[in-house]
């Protein structure tokens, strides 16, 4: 075994999912977050399909997974007053699996946080590669060699920036920005959640953690703003723009959003790469190939790659560009059909015009009752479903 010692930047779900993997195969790996801690918060992320749960089960975080799901049922799509007038099924947002992302981020690191270094509130400056390894230099640490750095770093990833080049060469904006904080669940909302959509923006609550608590999230259509994405101020001064007297409970929320601990605002995209690695530097999960938010699969997606690249670096004892080609053989396919997910869908979740915006809400009242009410559903789990896993476990050290 060679390149045994591994930078991974992200601590979100790619990164710590590969950590797992790497010290399993007999790596030795490092993550870097910019945060200075892990990320609570978030919106909900769902698994499906039996190579989602395959990954799962062979991490041994299933059961886990299992005891922190939100539980969801239906999403009710509602009129000004609050009145539901479309209802959605849970299979086509929740899967098998839902959970929210501070759950399972907060799963991943402690299922690895025994055998991995996590070095918090750093991150990286500059990559220089040389024909037996990466020096690498961070805002606050001090230097350091490593044999490999895999950008687990998510769209704006700044590992591929490093590495590759800017952000707007492999980031396709979608027309989208959306916002998500934890607030309370003065709706009393019992494992479910209400959406009121209005032409151009969508605003929605949905309970958490059992209901103790909700979250309130926002979808608003707009081209590239170009803001910072640590100006925080500004993003809520931009939302309320985008939201005052909006109607339901849009202002509510939009005063409660001042005081979340946890607010979060950020484009919708896709990552497109010809390739995802280069010399001793790899990308996994949104980095590479980020299929947006509103396709459903960001985070299986990361959790099936992160166990496929560890695989190939195991079974290529350590050969990072045999290794990295197989990666990607593997890859490629699975993560088209899941970005194909995310195409269309935020001209049908957030329609442009009033009149397809009403013509929606009369569409999703039928739904239930046509011919092909699960068809998206089924679509959905078909993409999941699309790879062919092999089996690396018999590679692994323990």
């Amino acid at each position: 075994m060679k390149n045994l010692n591994v930078l991974i930047s992200g601590a979100s779900v790619a990164g710590p999912a590969l950590a797992y993997w790497l010290h399993r195969h007999g790596f030795t790996p490092t993550i870097v977050e910019r945060a200075p801690a892990l990320r609570d918060g978030g919106y909900a992320v769902d698994f499906r399909g039996e190579a989602h749960l395959t990954v799962l089960r062979r991490m041994g975080i299933l059961a886990d997974l299992e005891r922190a799901r939100t539980g969801m049922g239906f999403m009710s799509y509602v009129n000004d007053a609050g009145k539901p007038i479309a209802k959605l099924p849970a299979d086509l947002f929740a899967g098998d699996i839902e959970i929210l992302r501070g759950d399972l981020a907060r799963i991943l690191y402690d299922a690895t946080k025994n055998h991995t270094e996590y070095v918090f509130g750093d991150s990286i400056t500059s990559i220089t590669e040389d024909a037996h390894g990466v020096n690498v230099t961070f805002e606050r640490g001090a230097p350091r060699r490593f044999d490999l750095v895999i950008g687990a770093d998510g769209l704006h990833s700044n590992t591929r920036r490093l590495a590759f080049g800017p952000e707007e060469q492999f980031v396709k904006h979608l027309g989208l920005y959306c916002a998500i904080f934890t607030t309370e669940n003065h709706l009393g909302l019992d494992h479910t959640g209400h959406a009121y959509r209005t032409a151009n923006r969508l605003v929605a609550m949905y309970s958490a953690h059992h209901n103790t608590q909700a979250r309130a999230m926002f979808y608003f259509g707009s081209p590239a703003l170009g803001l910072d994405r640590r100006d925080v101020a500004r993003q809520q001064a931009v939302l309320a723009e985008q939201f005052a007297g909006n109607g339901w409970q849009s202002d509510r929320l939009l005063h409660e959003m001042r005081y979340a601990p946890d607010f979060y605002f950020d484009s919708v995209g896709q990552v497109h790469m010809d390739t995802w690695s280069r010399g001793r530097v790899a990308l996994l999960g949104d980095a590479a190939y980020c299929p947006s938010s509103l396709s459903g699969m960001g985070s299986g997606l990361a959790l099936v790659g992160a166990y496929v690249l560890a695989g190939e670096l195991a079974a290529a004892q350590g050969d990072h560009r045999t290794a990295f080609a197989r990666y990607e053989q593997e890859m490629r396919e699975y993560a088209t059909g899941c970005q194909k997910m995310g195409d269309g869908v935020a001209k049908l979740m957030v329609p442009s015009s009033r009149a397809l915006a009403s013509f929606l809400n009369r569409y999703y009242k039928v739904m239930p009752y046509l011919p092909g009410k699960n068809m998206p559903a089924k679509m959905a789990r078909k993409a999941a479903e699309n790879i062919n896993l092999r089996d690396y476990r018999e590679l692994a050290r323990r």
